[in-house]
């Protein structure tokens, strides 16, 4: 183990659809910004503040087209990824950087409208190296016979 971790969880709402760039070869990128807001009372004024932060965050591959097919903006999302800062060069020649979240996981907190298919009405979570839909598990317990019920455990 090296002793260092780079874990990001963020809850918040998207800022804007999903962009995508497609490559050669099938590969997908999708980015979107996040908005999470902190509210808190200043002891001093008493008055209610609220501050907004905001996160790139970067899809890949088949995650990212699912965002794009079921992110809008303003919907609810956890995120969780881990932190990756890139450098480039702006067009005067000056190196900038930008962080971003590289998403490993996610799930839609945002519920749907009733006249939209089942695994859009709950909270879909979605692992970038496997889909899961949580309707679809909910189903295949449910398929389970029960003459299973005989074991003797």
């Amino acid at each position: 183990m090296s002793g260092t971790l780079n874990k990001v969880m963020l809850i918040g709402h998207t800022g804007d659809e999903v962009k995508m760039h497609y490559f050669e070869g099938g590969n997908a990128i999708g980015r979107f910004p996040l908005a999470t807001n902190e509210t808190y009372v200043n002891r001093t004024t008493g008055e209610k503040v609220s501050n907004t932060e905001w996160h790139n965050i970067v899809v890949r591959n088949k995650a990212a087209e699912i965002c794009e097919k079921y992110l809008k903006k303003g919907d609810k999302v956890y995120i969780e990824g881990r932190l990756k800062t890139r450098k480039w060069t702006d067009d005067q020649g000056k190196d900038r950087y930008s962080t971003e979240i590289q998403c490993i996981d996610f799930t839609f907190l945002t519920p749907k409208n009733e006249n939209q298919p089942i695994d859009q009405q709950r909270g879909m979570n979605v692992n970038t190296n496997e889909s899961i839909s949580g309707t679809t598990q909910q189903n295949e317990q449910s398929n389970v016979k029960e003459e299973d019920d005989d074991l003797p455990f």
